[in-house]
């Protein structure tokens, strides 16, 4: 492993590898304002339009724990420029996109360069950053970065949408991805894990494509009947070929999840499946919001890109905030009051009206949201990867990235369907768009908030109290928390 790099050029380093984050997540939310101009231009009809969403996330999210694999093995600098390339390119050859499958196309083969970039730059952050304190105030950074990303892009999305047209949601990353592609050969040191250099391609193509079935089926469900004989074909399919991920881990040499493995570690195991739910809230929000700013208030996409500002500065205030209180009460209490806080919001956000206001609907759920997400990331950032030796910073990170990623996919898909289907039958029973549409919206936000009171009561029940508070304990001494007393 080469030498780490000195600590002056360290903030230099987080900073690289921070935007490099802020870009990954800001493209899973830069598209949203867009898509009605993305929808009108190639021709999506309304239950489509999710795909621009997941067909990204999809492919994030299934090939995350290969990603961590190989930046563990192969170089997590070298895969972080090659994911940075692989990210750039498909970004160039969206925007230039003229159909819808071609869009989707695209938009998969930026997901795959996420998929490489992501845990390659968050296991840099553990390898450049000791635990405790020190990898608190990094996390902190990034747990900012992450959780004003999806703000932050719908906010970038609409300017540039307005300005200069939906294709340049996507164009902006190329001049950032190949700029930050050779700043890495300077800032960052290389580090790779002595082992041997096998990767389970099978098991990652099972798991994405079981997902990418199973979002398919439900998306798919509104138009063929929930109890079509195509609806249960195709989910039976998905459930065989995510069945068969877990046959393959077992069999293989070098798994993407060596069960039980790192599972045996409690919080490990209950902080993912809390990532998971967030993010089905989370992504939720910044769709549904988007879609109601502008097809029932009649926002621009201008507007809409600016009206989620306090939203993204509250994250950001809240992260940085979120930081030192991790430190001084330990990760579980602050995860459990971000959980609580972000089902707040949506529950506020679940009022909504055809006639609404901006103040009484959008900006206050907007600001209680903002607390609960930037209180949430970065304590489950830190949680994700507490106690873990070394050589599985990789794993650690791919894993609650995959989390998320699936958890927005699968989310989106759900509360898409019962937005559309409860939209569909007030059409049918003949109530005006704007409300049929509002209306859609409102319900699917209100199962969101139930998605994020199950992360707060998973939180609250299932991670150690005494890790959280041990941890805590660690951090304000300066100590390195024993990867034993995670277990």
């Amino acid at each position: 492993m080469s030498a780490t790099p000195h600590t002056d050029r360290r903030g230099l380093a987080l900073a690289l590898l921070a935007v490099a984050q802020f870009i990954v997540v800001l493209d899973a939310a830069i598209v949203n304002v867009a898509l009605p101009s993305i929808g009108s231009a190639l021709h999506f009809s309304q239950d489509d339009l999710s795909w621009v969403v997941n067909a990204y996330t999809l492919t994030f999210g299934g090939f995350l724990l290969l990603g961590g694999r190989m930046a563990d093995l192969i170089g997590r600098r070298r895969m972080f420029i090659i994911g940075l390339v692989v990210f750039a390119t498909a970004s160039l050859a969206g925007g230039l996109a003229q159909s819808d499958t071609w869009l989707i196309v695209a938009r998969a083969i930026q997901g795959l360069g996420a998929a490489i970039v992501s845990p390659a730059a968050l296991s840099l952050v553990t390898v450049l950053f000791r635990e405790g304190s020190e990898r608190n105030k990094a996390m902190g950074v990034w747990g900012a970065v992450s959780g004003s990303g999806g703000a932050a892009g719908v906010l970038f999305g609409g300017m540039l949408t307005q300005w200069a047209g939906w294709e340049w949601v996507l164009f902006v990353n190329v001049p950032i991805g190949i700029a930050a592609a050779l700043l890495a050969t300077r800032l960052l040191p290389e580090s790779r894990n002595d082992g041997e250099r096998s990767f389970d391609f099978a098991g990652a193509f099972a798991i994405t494509g079981g997902l990418s079935l199973l979002v398919y089926s439900i998306v798919n469900a509104n138009k063929a009947g929930w109890a079509s004989a195509e609806t249960f074909v195709l989910m039976g399919t998905a459930l065989v070929l995510i069945g068969s991920f877990f046959f393959i881990e077992r069999r293989s040499k070098a798994p993407l999840v060596p069960f039980p493995g790192i599972f045996r570690i409690r919080t490990i195991t209950s902080v993912n499946l809390v990532g998971l739910l967030i993010a089905m809230s989370l992504f939720s929000m910044f769709f549904f919001v988007s879609l109601y700013m502008q097809q029932v208030l009649g926002y621009d996409a201008l507007k809409a890109g600016v009206s989620y500002l306090p939203l993204a500065g509250g994250i950001i205030v809240s992260a940085g905030m979120a930081s030192g209180l991790v430190t001084r009460f330990g990760f579980k209490p602050i995860l459990v009051l971000g959980m609580v806080l972000t089902a707040g919001g949506l529950v506020w956000f679940a009022q909504i009206s055809a006639n609404g206001s901006y103040v009484g609907d959008i900006l206050f759920p907007s600001l209680l949201s903002a607390f609960g997400l930037g209180f949430a990331f970065v304590s489950m950032t830190v949680a994700a990867v507490a106690g873990v030796e070394g050589h599985e910073a990789g794993l650690a990170s791919g894993l609650i990235n995959t989390s998320q990623q699936i958890g927005g996919a699968l989310g989106l898909a759900i509360l898409a369907a019962v937005a559309n289907s409860h939209t569909d039958s007030l059409l049918g029973d003949g109530v005006a768009r704007a409300q049929a549409l509002t209306e859609g919206f409102s319900t699917a936000m209100t199962v969101g908030a139930g998605f994020a009171i199950a992360g707060a009561l998973m939180a609250l029940f299932a991670i150690s109290g005494r890790v959280s508070r041990e941890h805590a304990e660690a951090a304000q001494r300066g100590e390195v928390e024993p990867a034993a007393a995670a277990i």
